[in-house]
């Protein structure tokens, strides 16, 4: 799963025992599942249109509402309590999200305080926490407030475990970020793209475009035949080098980018050459891992370095 603070050591200890929630007999009462009002002090989301999106749960019917019912949708469980003032913050935005998953998944609220056996089952120390549950058993949680962003990825992982088909959403954040960097604002550019970075590490589109910001920066006021000339008539200076292809990349002609810092890489030593494999790394970051180019020069700079 994505999420950074996941608490994958919960599941190393061992699995988490359900076998008596399983065997505890029917209530009294229904149990078919309703939207329930929102606990005080946290607005309520509307039931999906696809199915139910936010239920209350208890130890009566955490069988039916979220073992049974995870065997063919995903379920995420939210363990909160009323004066858990973090919970306040997650469950407002988990709620929503169900509602805007449209049945796709089902939010089961367990007020731990009314519900103690199931949080002990689940082992929670701490709240807010949040278990997925698929095909009857949990396979992934985190405890603590995360951003929106990364729980949304979060919860993507987690439907993509369940068999459901995930479309990847536009990400406004990319938007903005993009649309400074066309601009011609790289100060703005370069805000966004860490900003999303902080937010969630390890972005590839964000780490590509704010690889983009660092070669509009080089290549800033260069005449690009110029450049290209001068790295033509001195194949040993560094600084001539990465210029020239700084410049085929932008032109279009990445690929002899590549072999130009691979020859360099094998011409150099020391300072110079980590330089320049940093440099040529960086431009591999604007094509991105899945580019053809990118793995075939990759494999050609492992050559030249070792």
């Amino acid at each position: 799963m994505s999420d950074p603070r996941i608490t994958s050591s919960i599941f190393t200890r061992g699995a988490v025992d359900l076998s008596a929630l399983r065997s505890t007999p029917a209530p009294a009462r229904p149990t078919t599942p309703t939207q329930s009002g929102p606990p005080t002090g946290l607005p309520g989301a509307p039931t999906g249109g696809g199915g139910v999106a936010v239920i209350d749960v208890s130890e009566a019917t955490f069988q039916s509402e979220v073992l049974e019912r995870s065997l063919s949708t995903p379920v995420i469980v939210d363990f909160w309590a009323e004066w858990c003032e973090p919970c306040k913050q997650l469950s407002p935005v988990l709620e929503r999200l169900a509602a805007e998953g449209d049945g796709a998944w089902v939010l089961a609220k367990v007020d731990v305080d009314a519900n103690p056996r199931i949080a002990q089952m689940f082992r929670v120390q701490g709240i807010p926490m949040v278990y997925a549950v698929v095909g009857g058993q949990p396979i992934d949680a985190f405890s603590g407030v995360v951003p929106e962003a990364q729980l949304r990825q979060w919860i993507g992982a987690v439907l993509k475990a369940g068999g459901v088909a995930v479309a990847e959403p536009e990400d406004p954040r990319l938007d903005e970020a993009d649309d400074a960097l066309m601009s011609g604002d790289l100060e703005a550019a370069e805000r966004a793209y860490r900003k999303i970075l902080a937010e969630t590490p390890a972005d590839a589109a964000a780490e590509a475009g704010l690889a983009q910001v660092g070669l509009a920066r080089r290549v800033a006021g260069a005449d690009p035949q110029a450049a290209l000339t001068a790295a033509e008539g001195a194949p040993d200076d560094v600084e001539a080098q990465l210029l020239a292809a700084d410049i085929e990349v932008l032109s279009g002609m990445a690929e002899q980018a590549y072999r130009r810092l691979v020859g360099l890489v094998r011409r150099t030593a020391g300072d110079d050459r980590e330089k320049v494999r940093q440099h040529l790394v960086s431009l591999f970051t604007i094509a991105g891992p899945e580019d053809p180019a990118v793995a075939s020069a990759r494999r050609a700079l492992a050559s030249a370095l070792f």
